[in-house]
């Protein structure tokens, strides 16, 4: 769930947020209001799935900090073959569970779980999602499990966003920055596997 005050983009109307493309272009989910609750912004999301975009039909994503679901249920509407995501929120989980049937995205998966403390007997993913509440400081533990539970291949793509304040975080040695960008006050990356690199630790 993402949670911060930095947008780093125009912040969708409060409590619903667009997708943008694909089969359900258009459709707006709604959510309720949560403490420091923050949707990635229209621009970072459209920037964002321009760079998926050829990666995304048949892919199997996981998003870790699913939030308002605004990335997963972009990637489902996008051709994703499935999307798991994760979020910690009782009521976060709620909204999730109630957007996806009323769009009826039946390749989508809500995990109602803390993802740092999940059990995994999936992976390894073709795209992954880390945007935690910033205020957590908790980009390096997810990154962290991404090699160790094994939940990227090489070649798999690994979206991270951040606030720009704080700094990029660092990440394994076998992950290659593909595209970077800053929106306002918020940082983004989107990283290629080389392989899963399991025992490497995220580089300061």
């Amino acid at each position: 769930m993402r949670r911060s005050t930095a947008s780093g983009a125009r912040v969708p109307e409060q409590g619903r947020v667009r997708i943008i493309a694909g089969r359900y272009r258009g459709r707006k989910l709604g959510f309720r209001a949560i403490d420091g609750l923050r949707p990635s912004g229209d621009r970072v999301r459209e920037t964002l799935f321009n760079w998926l975009q050829p990666w995304l039909p048949e892919s199997r994503c996981l998003d870790m900090f699913a939030g308002s679901g605004a990335l997963g249920f972009e990637c489902a509407s996008r051709g994703a073959a499935r999307v798991d995501m994760y979020e910690n929120s009782a009521v976060a989980a709620t909204d999730l569970t109630r957007n996806r049937d009323t769009l009826q995205a039946d390749t989508v998966i809500i995990h109602r779980a803390d993802v740092l403390q999940a059990q995994w007997h999936d992976g390894p993913y073709d795209i992954i999602f880390i945007d935690p509440p910033f205020d957590r400081q908790i980009h390096q533990q997810a990154i962290a499990m991404i090699d160790r539970e094994g939940l990227a291949g090489e070649g798999s793509l690994v979206y991270v966003e951040w606030r720009k304040a704080d700094g990029q975080p660092g990440v394994p040695a076998h992950w290659s920055m593909r595209r970077d960008r800053v929106a306002g006050d918020v940082g983004f990356a989107l990283f290629s596997v080389a392989d899963t690199g399991r025992g490497d630790s995220a580089n300061d």
